[in-house]
């Protein structure tokens, strides 16, 4: 299995591949692999003739140091869970230092405003820390095809957005949410619950099929209002928000059309950990 820390030695090994455009896929991921990353691996190996998986906790997209530092990190085990995968797929690890050089900091983006919903209001800069490490990753890997989980649905907009914008070469493909047997979606910071936790964040999922439901004869604003009075009631939680918007341009949904897709988003903490989930609502 290969495995570069340098990002001068992985451009090296795929410039032939890059010169002689081969299907390559890549899948970036902050490490902690669990099923979700692992079926996005799975789809660019059955797509692609070469896939390349980054394993990079990116400080310039936390907005919390304690949050980057309690981040989970297992790099010994995530190589083994992709070596079980497909052991010809080529592993990105790197160090802060050879991404970012000698000047850890974003890069300033326009998004034309999808990056001042939802996370963008709760986490200032965020989606310039995210802009800044897709961006090179795409310039390091030159991939053909990039795969991204709808649970972070905003960021796979945001990526959208860049390469429409920055007319970059490469095809964007978002993948469905696998969700754990009780319905909460899986992702990385799971880990940080206990377990009575993990059990009470299956409500995310419950109240989110509710709001699809809820939504077929309300408006939006009732559904919030709804599943907001809902979400207060649990001691357990802290809600941050939860916004119904369009898909496209993740505005708030104020008058529903039978033209546009809209999607529930909500973000809350428990345990001290915060979640993300969404759903579409069409």
């Amino acid at each position: 299995m290969l495995v570069f820390t340098k990002k001068s030695d992985l451009k090296a090994f795929l410039a032939p591949l890059v010169a002689k455009k081969t299907s390559i896929g890549f899948v970036p991921t902050m490490g902690a692999l669990h099923t979700g990353h692992l079926s996005l691996i799975n789809k660019s190996t059955i797509n692609n003739t070469k896939t390349v998986v980054s394993i990079f906790v990116n400080p310039t997209q936390f907005n919390n140091l304690k949050d980057l530092e309690k981040y989970p990190r297992n790099l010994e085990k995530d190589i083994e869970k992709i070596s079980e995968l497909n052991p010809e797929i080529i592993i990105y690890a790197p160090s802060v230092k050879d991404i970012y050089e000698n000047s850890t900091v974003s890069k300033k983006f326009n998004f034309e405003g999808i990056e001042n919903q939802m996370e963008g209001k709760h986490r200032p800069g965020h989606f310039d820390g995210v802009g800044t490490i897709v961006k090179k990753l795409f310039e390091i890997v030159s991939p053909t095809h990039a795969y991204f989980g709808e649970k972070d649905f905003q960021q796979l907009q945001i990526v959208k957005k860049m390469v429409a914008l920055h007319k970059i070469n490469i095809i964007v493909i978002g993948c469905p949410i696998l969700r754990e047997p009780n319905g909460l979606a899986m992702s990385s910071r799971n880990e940080q619950l206990s377990i009575q936790s993990r059990e009470k964040a299956s409500l995310l999922y419950k109240n989110l099929v509710l709001s699809k439901k809820l939504f077929e004869n309300k408006s939006a604003k009732e559904v919030e209002r709804k599943l907001i009075i809902l979400f207060e009631k649990e001691k357990d939680f802290t809600l941050e928000y939860f916004e119904i918007c369009e898909e496209e341009t993740l505005l708030p949904c104020k008058r529903k059309s039978k033209k546009k897709k809209y999607r529930a988003f909500i973000a809350l903490f428990i345990d001290n950990v915060r979640l993300i989930d969404n759903i579409s609502l069409n």
